[in-house]
Order: structure tokens, then sequence, then C-alpha cells
């Protein structure tokens, strides 16, 4: 729950005025625990009004350098481009003509790399501006430059002193512990007395007001008074710590974790290791051992909750899932170092996230893909975390290999095809290993790069990947060369060739093993060949083999492609009505992946059928509507001349029929809609 700004008016207004004129990049800046974000994101919802794309947060804290951030910026926004174009050209040609807000949250550990981002964007977009938030300056052309102050401190004596920002802000989180406080004068005296020793910093303030109820005003304002006595009286910015901490704010975290239990101030220090979110289960695997039972680890979370040092996040599925503020993850890190413990964790980091992955992969092709979906969406950041480290100061590439192949699912069905590619190519780099492992991540960088249309290097991988198959004489590979082999031959427009190459592979058969998926890939295919073909009756029965298929297996992403690709069979042989069905259907199942492509072309196929059954305006809307997605794909029904003939003659026929001003409206209203309108348009079971 997002809790009320306290003060800070007069810097909102400044940010205000400086979006106003000329400005496009405006950085706040300041120690840790000065509010930083908080304004930001209140900035954020005064200007939305102000940029007719939106306003986009992009948070940086998990991120463990700079390659990632375009990668980041792009997550942030609905951009989802699947090409092999760097990143940062795709960003600048998605934003040229967008009026945008980009939050940057956290940027002082990579400050180059932001100050090159911004550079690029706003050269290439001219409406595009940009609030960071940083400890350290980005040093970027034109760039105006905020520094948050804490919050006013009543003077000794000030009459107004209860109506100061930093009392405020105390009362009201005071009160939460400790309903009816500062009725008293008394109360309100001490109230003013212990703000003034928090010297105005909000997060001071949270972790002193986390302890009322424990303790009374008086007992917690001396208990202070004593850490600031062993630490030097001083409202100095203390430079030679790391990171660099207010005294203030030093004081108050350091009183806090020393009225932290042993436990929980070790348990403070091991979760530091995680990037973005955590759930319970992640911290029992990672963090315990003979000095901290897993058994204990829900109750000091929970502890730490209370203590303010966690803070508890929604979760999609069950379990709760936590995060820790950027500052108070950093104390802990430096706790973990000064206890000899960090390698140690972050490889204990590394081996859990390898064996989820390992688990998601095995289980992905069942009844709980959604649920997987929802779960390593959750834990992207901490996958990210884990392949940054093995590609980096960890030196595992193999590891990396592993995970980054165990993860195809997620690139490749999830709609993060780029960042797949660029960990895939990079483990498979620096990887010298051979073996089942490599095999695995030179198929799915393969996959993915079917997915962005590189044919280029599908060919390249896919001929590696047919040796290795060959050599292990194994079923399950052999489909999954076809489906490399046979998927380039099809995205270049040459079915019958595609045809020859999956007939010559067992893909009916269950092989078990870890191409499962590449096995349902290579069957679907095989019935978009026999679309492209014109052998409508025999795609719709082997579309109906493949979802009885997935259907004994309670499996949805490939029964959607499956949906689909039945569809485009029944609008051949003229069976409307079965088309339409099989098209909702097949976008239903791709809508609940946030499968982009999948949801791309099941949209052309309804504004095919709308036309076909002289339904122009509604055509032209869904156009629209898949126009979005393919925009934020970057290539047009992937580049694939059987869907662009499809595409172009869906057009022709809806204009026909609605007439060109009526088309048009249509057309730009659909291309106009949110995802969601879009969506609940498109899947209408009262549309004609």
């Amino acid at each position: 729950m997002r809790t009320r700004l306290v003060g800070r008016q007069d810097e909102l207004a400044e940010i205000g005025q400086l979006f106003a004129g000329t400005s496009r990049l405006v950085t706040l800046t300041g120690v840790g625990g000065v509010g930083k974000t908080r304004l930001a994101l209140e900035a954020a919802a005064r200007l939305q009004p102000r940029f007719r794309d939106g306003v986009w947060l992009v948070e940086l804290s998990a991120l463990g350098e700079g390659k990632s951030l375009p990668f980041a910026i792009a997550e942030a926004l609905p951009l989802v481009d699947q090409s092999t174009r760097p990143m940062i050209d795709v960003l600048a040609e998605y934003l040229a003509e967008r009026e945008v807000l980009l939050v940057l949250d956290t940027c002082e550990h990579l400050t180059e790399a932001c100050s090159l981002a911004v550079q690029a964007l706003v050269r290439a977009a001219p409406a595009v501006r940009v609030l960071a938030t940083s400890r350290r300056l980005l040093g970027a052309p034109g760039e105006e430059v905020l520094t948050v102050e804490p919050l006013p401190v009543p003077e000794s004596g000030d009459p107004a002193a209860a109506r100061a920002d930093a009392v405020v802000l105390l009362a009201e989180r005071a009160a939460v512990r400790i309903p009816g406080l500062a009725r008293s004068e008394a109360e309100r005296s001490g109230l003013i007395g212990l703000a003034r020793r928090l010297e105005g910093l909000p997060l001071a303030i949270e972790l002193a007001a986390a302890r009322l109820g424990e303790m009374s005003v008086e007992e917690l304002t001396h208990a202070l008074d004593d850490r600031f006595a062993v630490l030097g009286d001083t409202d100095e910015v203390v430079y030679e710590a790391d990171p660099p901490w207010h005294q203030a704010l030093r004081t108050a975290i350091g009183w806090s974790h020393q009225l932290c239990t042993p436990a929980e101030r070790l348990l403070w220090a091991r979760i530091s290791v995680f990037a973005g979110t955590f759930d319970v289960e992640a911290a029992q695997q990672v963090c315990t051992d003979t000095l901290l039972a897993a058994e204990r680890v829900p109750g000091l979370l929970a502890a730490l909750v209370d203590k303010s040092i966690l803070v508890p996040q929604p979760a999609a599925g069950s379990g709760a899932r936590y995060r820790m503020l950027d500052t108070l993850r950093e104390y802990g890190a430096g706790w973990l170092r000064g206890l000899g413990e960090e390698v140690e964790l972050r490889c204990r980091h590394r081996i859990h996230y390898r064996a989820l992955a390992l688990a998601a992969d095995a289980a992905w092709m069942g009844p709980d893909q959604a649920a997987w979906y929802e779960r390593a969406s959750a834990e992207y950041a901490n996958f990210r975390a884990a392949l940054d480290f093995c590609l980096g100061e960890g030196e595992d590439p193999r590891t990396a290999l592993e995970l980054a192949g165990a993860l195809w699912f997620f690139w490749l069905g999830c709609g993060f095809l780029r960042e797949g590619r660029h960990y895939l190519d990079r483990a498979l780099r620096l990887s010298p290993v051979e073996g089942p492992v490599q095999s695995k991540a030179v198929w799915a960088c393969g996959a993915v790069a079917l997915g962005q249309g590189d044919c280029d290097a599908a060919a390249r991988l896919a001929t590696v990947f047919r040796a290795h198959a060959e050599a292990a004489g194994d079923a399950g590979m052999l489909c999954a060369a076809a489906h490399l082999e046979g998927g380039r031959l099809a995205l270049t427009g040459r079915p019958a060739e595609s045809a020859t190459v999956f007939d010559a592979a067992p893909y009916t058969q269950d092989h078990g093993g870890g191409y499962t998926g590449a096995r349902f890939l290579a069957w679907a295919l095989r019935v978009f060949a026999h679309t492209n073909l014109g052998e409508f009756a025999r795609a719709c029965a082997v579309a109906d083999a493949l979802r009885a298929a997935c259907d004994e297996r309670g499996e949805r992403w490939a029964r959607a492609f499956a949906d689909y690709v039945h569809g485009q069979a029944a609008y051949g042989l003229g069976r409307l009505d079965e088309a339409t069905a099989h098209a909702r259907t097949a976008l239903e199942g791709k809508a609940l992946l946030h499968d982009s492509i999948g949801i791309g072309t099941a949209i052309d196929l309804l504004a095919c059928l709308a036309a076909t059954t002289g339904h122009g305006e509604r055509a032209a809307r869904l156009l629209g509507i898949g126009q979005q997605t393919w925009n934020t794909i970057g290539r047009a029904q992937l580049g694939i001349p059987e869907l662009i003939a499809a595409r172009e003659a869906c057009e022709r026929s809806a204009r026909a029929g609605a007439g060109n001003a009526a088309y048009e409206a249509a057309f730009h209203r659909g291309l106009a809609d949110s995802s969601s309108d879009g969506l609940a348009y498109a899947l209408r079971q009262d549309a004609p």
C-alpha cells in the first residue's frame, strides 16, 4: 500500500516547472533514505496528464550491469520487440513520436549506462522526458539537478513545531503503532524532539516509528542519543562509508540493526543477495544452514516486516513475497561482506535459481503452466541476477548455459526473446562445456532466433544441433532439430520443404526427456505447413490430434497454437463459425501467458473472419488492435509471406465492405484501444 507523501510541495512544484520548460532530464539526488523514490513517484503521478503516451517507471536497483538497462526500459514499456536490432535503437524508434515520461529509479550504480541511454533517447524522441533518482549525477548534457533534502525539522521553541513536515510524518507513522498518540502536550513535545534527533530523514523516521509500541517515545529518543554518542554527533554525510550515509540514517539503521535478534540480523544480511522480490521458499533454500534453521525463516521474515526492514508484496499465486528497500539492502550487504559470506550466499542464490529454472522447464508442458508463468515472471529479477553473476564475477558460464537453456519457455513463450538471446549468446560464447547442457542451450538459442526472424542464425544453430542429435541418437532431440530446420523453412515461405523435414521426425510420439516443448512446436508447425499448402482437411485432422495430446497433458500454450492453426484450416474450408471459435480459444490461451506473437496472429485471423463475413468495420478495428501488438513486437506478421498476404487481403476486403472513411476511423480506434479493451473486444462472444 502506498503511503501519503508528507511535505515536499516545493520540490513537486519545482519538478513541474522544470518539465514545463525546456528540461529533458531532471535528476533527484540526495543521500539514501531521504525519499527520492517516493518524491519521484508522486511527481510522476501529478505529471501524468501532460504525457499523452503515459508515465513509465523503470526500477533499476535489481540490475547488476549496464548491459541490461535497455532491456529493463523495454520491459517497463508496452514494447516486446523480437527483432535482432540493438535494443537502444528499438527504444529510440518506438519513442520517437511519443510523449512519454520515463522514471529511472535508483541509477547510482549504473550512471554511465543511464547517461548514454538518456542521451540516445532524448536525441531521437523530442517529446520524451526523463526523471531520474540517483545518489550520483548522471553527467548527461542538459541534466537539471534537484537535491532532495531531509524534511524540515522545527527549531527549539518554535510554536508551529507540531506542523513541521518531519513531525507530521513521525506522528502519522507512530499513530499506526500507538493509536491516539500525541494527545498530550508531553507526547507532542516528545515527538518533536525525536523528529529533530532523526534530522528529518524519512527512512530514519519510518524505522524509529516501527519501534514505538515496544518502547515509549522517551525511551526511543534516549536509545538514539546513546547511539549518536557512540558514532559521534554530527549531521554531516559520512562519505568514507560504503555507501555514503547521512549520520542520522546511519544511526537509525544501525540502532534498528542492533535491536534485532542475532538471527534477525543474520537473515537481514543474507537476504540482501536477492534482487527484486523473493518468497519464503527461496529464503529457506538460500539463507539457511546450521546457524539458521529453515523452520525459523517464516517467523523471522514476519519480525523484519514488523520492524519495517522488509515490505510484503502482493503475489499472483499462493505464498507471500517480500522486498527490501535499497538502502536497507545495502546495509545488509555490507554486513554480509563483513561476515565473509557474500560469495557463498551469491553461489547459493545461483544454485537455487538454476534448480527453479530446471523445475519450471520440466513442468512447463503440463497443467501448471499458468502458475509457472506467474512464478517465473515474479522471479525474473533473480534469474537475471543469477545469470549476470555466472557470466561476470561468479565465472560459471556452465551454470549460465544450463539456466538460460532451461528458461527457453520464458524467452520464447512469454515475450522475452531479446533478453533470452542476449544471455544464450553470451553463455555459448563463454562456455567450453559440451554435452546435454550445451545441446539444450543451442536448441533454445535457435528457437529464440526463429522467433526473432533471424533465419541465418537459426540455420547455423540448427546445423550444430542436428549433429548433436544424431550423435546422441535421441528421438526427442531429432524432433527438436526438425523444429529448428522446418521452422526456418516455414518462416521463409517454403511450406513443402518444411513439411518434408517434419514428416521425417517422430513428433507424434512421447519420447520424454527435455525436448517435449520442441516436439509440440514441430507438430504445430506441421499443421501450419498443411494449411499453407492448401491441405485444409488434413490440417484439421493433425490439429485435432495435437489438441488432444495437449489436453491429455493439461497444457495451454501449445494447445493455443493448435487452436490457431485449426482455425486457419477451418477458415480455408469455409467453416467460419468453427474457425472463429478456434481463433477465440487460441487468443484466450495466448493472452493467459502474454505470448505476444500468438496474440497478434490470433487477432489477425479474427479480423480476416470478420471481413469475410461482411463486417468491415469490426475487421478494421481488429486490424488496429492487432497492429498495436505487431508494433510492440517489431516485425509485422513475423515476416511470414503467407501471413503478410492474408493481412493485406483482409485490409482490402474490410475497406471494400466498410468504405475508406469508416475503415480508417475503426482502424485508428482499434489502434488507440488499451490492451485490455482491445482483448475484450476481440473476444466478444456476441460479435458477428
